[in-house]
């Protein structure tokens, strides 16, 4: 009887059980969203794009400037 690895298996299983809880929980209980109202979620979230937008607008005029 080999049972040497039962502790292993509830390890792995509770590792997946607590991914499947966060994976269904919703935004608002997110590790990045905790205290952030809907507002200040969208507000963070357009900030982060316009910057993105901005870096690729950069990259993309230096690149059209070399070539």
């Amino acid at each position: 009887m080999a049972r040497g690895n039962q502790r292993e298996l509830a390890r792995q299983k509770n590792l997946k059980k607590q991914a499947e809880l966060k994976k269904n929980s919703g935004a608002n209980a997110k590790d990045g969203n905790k205290g952030l109202s809907l507002e200040e979620r969208k507000f963070r979230d357009a900030e982060m794009m316009r910057l993105k937008q901005l870096k690729s607008m950069e990259k993309k005029g230096l690149a059209g400037q070399a070539g």
